[in-house]
């Protein structure tokens, strides 16, 4: 069973609220609203409490920038060897003010003190993302022609 609309409960949570903001700014609305339809019984529970702690109480906290958790996602999700995850948090921290020099100085210090192997398929996701967004960046100016 999908869940295609958010359960009230959950929506009314002002965590989550906060969380679904942040997380669809950082990340991307598009792709967040695209894992909330796909989550079914037994992926919602992540996707709730993902939003609503992830998001909703740390990411949101005032301790630190969203560019500085940007570059603290970079470096830990390289070291764990977390690709999928990698590449989508290298785009958002690209919305969050990173330069591409930083995301790539970034992976490049990460070689040190995670390994080379790490750092290199790091660099390599670092290119599937650039790539992804120069194409749809392409694409937008194709539609607007």
């Amino acid at each position: 069973m999908k869940s295609k609309t958010i359960p009230a409960a959950v929506a009314r949570n002002p965590l989550f609220r906060k969380g679904l903001k942040l997380r669809k700014s950082v990340i991307g609305s598009e792709y967040v609203e695209r894992r909330l339809a796909g989550a079914d019984q037994y992926s919602w529970p992540m996707e709730e409490i993902t939003t609503a702690f992830a998001w909703g109480m740390v990411w949101s906290r005032p301790g630190l920038s969203r560019k500085t958790r940007s570059f603290l996602n970079l470096a830990m999700l390289t070291a764990m060897n977390m690709r999928i995850e990698l590449k989508t948090h290298i785009k958002g921290a690209l919305r969050n003010g990173l330069t591409r020099m930083e995301v790539a100085e970034t992976l490049l210090h990460c070689a040190v003190y995670c390994g080379f192997p790490k750092a290199i398929d790091g660099l390599r996701i670092m290119q599937e993302a650039f790539g992804e967004l120069d194409a749809e960046t392409r694409q937008g100016r194709k539609r607007r022609r």
